[in-house]
């Protein structure tokens, strides 16, 4: 099969894969590691928003979800005339 096959397997031949080691594993250090090595956070976090500003958002999600059970309440009486 030519190398521009749209059919042939996609797959790498392990047989041709380098660095693998007999048996299918990698040497040590051949691959990056699964995750940062730091620990703790590299860059300064921003502070918390205020408490007052959370129950303002908390009220005004409230507001929007009562209107929006209101307008629903208000619909099926609507439809029970």
């Amino acid at each position: 099969m030519s190398s521009t096959d749209p059919y042939r397997n996609a797959d790498p031949d392990p047989d041709q894969t380098p660095g693998l080691e007999p048996g299918g594993g990698v040497a040590p250090g051949d691959t990056p590691p699964g995750e940062s090595s730091t620990s703790g956070a590299s860059d300064r976090q921003p502070g918390a928003a205020s408490t007052r500003a959370n129950w303002i958002a908390y009220a005004v999600i409230g507001a929007f979800v009562v209107l929006i059970g209101l307008f629903f309440v208000g619909y099926a009486v609507g439809l029970a005339d």
